[in-house]
């Protein structure tokens, strides 16, 4: 299976937690926000510059930096596995 960090997700996709890589206080926030492992989040929009990048997480959108998504390992979900996000 092909896993691949959060900042890699495209606009529009869907994805699932795998693991968190982060340490320290950045772990800490990550697990605050809901990003244990089979969290659905899908890839709203990117800013012009491309960083931040806004996800819907748990029903609500979030701004990740590509620097603290990169340390989100995912697994992009197909059609048939998306239930609801």
């Amino acid at each position: 299976m092909n896993f691949l960090s959060l900042d890699k997700l495209r606009q529009g996709q869907d994805a699932e937690v795998v693991a968190l890589l982060s340490e320290g206080n950045s772990r800490r926030r990550n697990l605050d926000l809901g990003l244990v492992s089979g969290t659905k989040i899908k890839m709203l929009f990117e800013s012009h510059c491309k960083n931040p990048k806004a996800y819907l997480i748990r029903g609500a959108v979030i701004a990740l930096r590509d620097e603290d998504a990169d340390k989100i390992l995912v697994k992009v979900l197909k059609e048939k596995e998306i239930a609801s996000l």
